[in-house]
C-alpha cells in the first residue's frame, strides 16, 4: 500500500482542548485488540473487527465505520456497525461534504462534539442530525493511491465524543492502520502463491498432454490469455478446472 505521510495525519482536531491524557492502560486493551485481528488474513474482516473493537473500546462511540472515498469523489461504507454510518456516507456523498471526506482529503483528524450547534458543514449537519448522529469523530487511517479510508465514530447524544474520545481514537486508528496494512500485504501474497500454483497445474497439464517443455507450456497460455484478452490466472484456472484450452488459430 503506498501511504503519502502528511504532519497532520495524528495529531488532534481544532476541538481538541488537551484536556485528556489518556489512560496508559489502554495498552493492554490495544494489545489484547492486535492479537484479536492479527487471526484475521482476509482485509475485509480486519475492517469489521477494527469497527467492532472500536465502538468497544473508544469512550462515547456507539456507533462506527470506515469508509472508504473513492477517486476522491464516491463515499461507501467499507465496514460499518449498522446502518447509521451507512446513511451518513451516503449523506456525506450526495452533499460534497462532511467530517470523513475532509478527515480523508486533508490527512487530518475532525470532531463534531454537537451536531445541532455545528457550522461548518450546514446541510450536512442537519441531515446527520435527523438520522440520528448526535456526534462524529473521523480519523484518517490510509491512502491507498487515488482511494482514501477514515475511520469513523459516531455518538447517538451531543458531547459524548470529547478530548478522551479523541485521545483514545487517535491510538487506536494508529493500531488499526498497521493491522489493516498487514492484512493486505498478506492477502497478496497469498494471491500471488495461488497464482503461481494454478499456473503450475495449467503447465503440467499441457506438458503431459502435448509433449511440451515448461517454458513452452507457459507461451502457449500467455498466447491464449492475448488471445482471448483474459488474464493469464483466469485461462489456467479454466483449464486446470475444465481440462479443455480453446488454442488460437
Amino acid at each position: 500500500m503506498a501511504d503519502q505521510p502528511d504532519a497532520r495525519r495524528g495529531e488532534a482536531s481544532d476541538d481538541d482542548t488537551g484536556t485528556s491524557s489518556g489512560d496508559d492502560d489502554l495498552a493492554r486493551s490495544f494489545s489484547q485488540f492486535a492479537r484479536t485481528v492479527q487471526q484475521h488474513q482476509d482485509p475485509e474482516a480486519t475492517l469489521v473487527e477494527i469497527v467492532g473493537s472500536a465502538i468497544a473500546l473508544i469512550p462515547g462511540c456507539d456507533e462506527a465505520s470506515i469508509s472508504l472515498v473513492i477517486g476522491r469523489q464516491r463515499v461507501r461504507s467499507y465496514a460499518h456497525s449498522n446502518d447509521l454510518p451507512r446513511a451518513v456516507d451516503a449523506l456525506q456523498e450526495s452533499l460534497n461534504q462532511g467530517p470523513c471526506l475532509d478527515a480523508a482529503y486533508e490527512h487530518e483528524t475532525v470532531r463534531v462534539t454537537d451536531m445541532a450547534s455545528e457550522t461548518r458543514w450546514p446541510l450536512f449537519c442537519e441531515a446527520a442530525l435527523a438520522a440520528g448522529a448526535a456526534g462524529m469523530l473521523s480519523i484518517q487511517l490510509f491512502v491507498d493511491d487515488d482511494n482514501l479510508g477514515a475511520l469513523n465514530l459516531f455518538s447517538r447524544t451531543a458531547d459524548a465524543l470529547n478530548d478522551e474520545s479523541e485521545h483514545v481514537g487517535l491510538m487506536f486508528a494508529a493500531h488499526a492502520a498497521v493491522a489493516y496494512a498487514a492484512a493486505r500485504q498478506q492477502a497478496a501474497m497469498t494471491r500471488v502463491v495461488s497464482t503461481r500454483e494454478v499456473i503450475g497445474q495449467a503447465q503440467g497439464i499441457l506438458m503431459e498432454r502435448h509433449k511440451l517443455t515448461a517454458s513452452q507450456a507457459f507461451a502457449l497460455l500467455v498466447r491464449v490469455s492475448q488471445h482471448r484478452n483474459a488474464k493469464l490466472r483466469q485461462v489456467a484456472e479454466s483449464l486446470v478446472l475444465s481440462g479443455k484450452l480453446e488454442l488460437p488459430a
